[in-house]
This record gives structure tokens, C-alpha cells and sequence, in this order.
């Protein structure tokens, strides 16, 4: 006989669910029948699989452990060592990912610009896999906690976009921003340079339709087939120039939004070369070394919490130092 104790990163799903995670290699139907005949139990009693497992809850598995290892996927040279490789490469790769805030739940990280939040293709770097290698080297999950449950980024920015990003340890930690980031309770700041001159705040609200096939949107003032509502609000903080220094209030959350939609309204992004103007990014490219767009997600604000596992989050607020070129431009940038 086998036994698991439910640990806290585990708790709050499904058991089949949890079941099919520890072990992997048995079919769905060959789980509920071990429930129906008792060879799977739930703190010594029979389970229908529906049931929400609890923190301490014991797992029984009366299996032999020949068979346990096999539908756990330990089996044909898979081992550890080569399961938890590409997230101990990620950590000690990404080494200017930086660690803003961190509790028992979740996890706020500053990425530099050009690292991805989750990797696109097998073997890309990014964010996701940092965050597991970070867990490891930190000891705070190892290879058994991995087979149940991975932690993970809950907001993505966009590989070239700086900044603040949002990442759940625990499954708790994950289901609770991501239900924050769908109600809109965490409010979102960016700064960032881009052309022409503003100078007093500003409110808009359009529709953005995404091109899945050349991975770009368009922003329209009318509602389209398959289009999305957005919504920016903008505070200019300086003028440089012919090129303003903002801060923008992400309301909703789409892909590209604020490049795309400073960009339909006569103010692309300094150095963004999709949605920008290449005769203006050229300038930036060769004075500063501008290669992408100058974003940088800077500022959460937290609502009221009322849950005791989040209390360190209860109206707080972080931030993220703006990149140094940033600061290049304000100090050199001239007309």
C-alpha cells in the first residue's frame, strides 16, 4: 500500500483530477474503477472522485509498488534528474528575473525585457520554467510535488515588455489571482515613451481584433466580428521633446492593447516596431540602442483582502525599477 498526504499546494481540486496528475499513466477509466472497488481511498473511505481534497488528506493507494511507479510515469529511463533539467536551466539562465514579493502562496517577479512569460516552443526559456527552477533551488517543491502540481505565471507580458508579473506557487496562490485578474481587482500600470506630444490625460475605449496568423491586432471604434472591448486611460507624467513619458492604466487586459491602441490614436509606442513609426524608432535605435518597444509594466495595486492566506496583499502595492534606458533618455534625449 502506497500513501500520499494532500499538501497545501495540492489541496482545492478535484481528487480525479489530483488522481490523474499522480499518476499520469493510467487511463481515466482505470482510476474510477480502483475508487468503485476500493483500491484507491479517501482517508480510509471509499471516494466517487468528485470529491474537493483538503490540505492533510489521505491518499491510499492499494496497488503494488511495481505498478504504482509504472502509472506514475517512473519508467523507460525517465527519471528526476531529467524531468527537472530544463527548470534548473531556465533559473540559472534567466538570472535578471528578480524576485519583488513572495509569501507561501505567490510570487511577483520583475522580467527584463527580451525573456518570454511562458516559452513558446519546445526548448525556449522563460518566466514559467524560472519560476519552478527558483522553487527547486529554494527548496520549496521538489520532483513529487512537480507530478501533481505546477506552479505557474498567472499574467503574461509580452516577450520585449519589462516588468511586474504575477506568478501562483501554490494552487491556492493561482486561483486566487487568477480570479483578482478576471474580476479586474488588481489594478495595472505601465510606463513607457512614445511619439508625439501629450500633455493632458486622457480616456479611451475601443474594440481590438487579433490576427492569429500574423500575431497582430488591429483597434477599431466599432464593434467587429470577433473583436474584443478595451479600454486605456493615460496620464502624462513629461514631455521631451517631440516624444511624451506616460503612465497607463491597463483597464482590460488584451494582447498588444496599449501598443496597438496608443498607436490607432496617433501616439505609437517609442521602438515599437510592429504597431510604431520606423523613422522614429530608427532615431531611437541608433542613439540609444532602442531594439523593441519601451514598456515596462511598473505599479500592482491590490484590493481590500479579507483572506487570512493573503493578508500581506490586503491593499498593497508594488513596483518594479523602471530599465535603465529609461532613465538614458530622460537625462540625453533632444529634438
Amino acid at each position: 500500500m502506497q500513501e500520499i498526504i494532500v499538501a497545501s499546494h495540492q489541496a482545492g481540486q478535484r481528487l480525479d483530477k489530483l488522481l490523474q496528475k499522480l499518476l499520469p499513466g493510467a487511463e481515466r477509466g482505470f482510476l474510477y474503477k480502483m475508487l468503485r472497488k476500493k483500491n484507491i481511498t479517501l482517508n480510509g473511505r471509499k471516494a466517487q472522485g468528485n470529491e474537493i481534497v483538503s490540505q492533510a488528506d489521505r491518499l491510499q493507494f492499494y496497488f503494488s509498488e511495481e505498478t504504482y511507479r509504472k502509472f506514475g510515469g517512473k519508467q523507460n529511463g525517465y527519471s528526476a534528474e531529467n524531468a527537472l533539467r530544463p527548470f534548473l536551466e531556465a533559473y540559472a539562465a534567466l538570472k535578471d528575473v528578480t524576485v519583488i514579493f513572495e509569501d507561501s502562496n505567490i510570487l511577483i517577479c520583475n522580467k527584463p525585457a527580451g525573456v518570454l512569460s511562458q516559452k513558446a516552443k519546445e526548448g525556449d526559456l522563460s518566466v514559467n520554467e524560472w519560476l519552478i527552477g527558483y522553487l527547486l533551488r529554494t527548496g520549496q517543491i521538489d520532483f513529487e510535488i512537480l507530478a501533481s502540481f505546477k506552479p505557474s505565471v498567472c499574467n503574461r507580458l509580452d516577450r520585449n515588455t519589462s516588468g511586474l508579473m504575477l506568478l501562483g506557487k501554490t494552487l491556492s496562490g493561482s486561483q486566487h489571482l487568477s480570479q483578482w485578474i478576471r474580476g479586474r481587482n488588481i489594478r495595472k500600470f505601465y510606463r513607457l515613451f512614445a511619439y508625439g506630444k501629450v500633455r493632458e490625460p486622457f480616456y479611451v475605449r475601443a474594440y481590438l481584433t487579433k490576427d492569429e496568423r500574423t500575431n497582430k491586432v488591429t483597434v477599431s471604434d466599432k464593434q467587429q466580428p470577433g473583436s474584443d472591448f478595451i479600454e486605456t486611460r493615460c496620464t502624462p507624467l513629461r514631455v521631451y521633446g517631440d516624444i511624451s513619458y506616460l503612465e497607463v492604466e491597463l483597464l482590460t487586459g488584451k494582447p498588444h492593447q496599449i501598443r496597438a491602441h496608443l498607436s490607432s490614436i496617433g501616439h505609437p509606442l517609442i521602438g515599437d516596431f510592429k504597431y510604431g513609426q520606423r523613422e522614429i524608432n530608427e532615431t531611437f535605435r541608433r542613439a540609444f540602442g532602442v531594439e523593441s518597444q519601451l514598456l515596462h509594466a511598473y505599479r500592482l495595486e491590490f484590493p481590500q483582502i479579507e483572506d487570512e492566506d493573503f493578508r500581506d496583499l490586503s491593499r498593497a502595492v508594488f513596483y518594479a525599477p523602471e530599465p535603465e534606458i529609461f532613465d538614458r533618455i530622460r537625462k540625453l534625449y533632444k529634438v
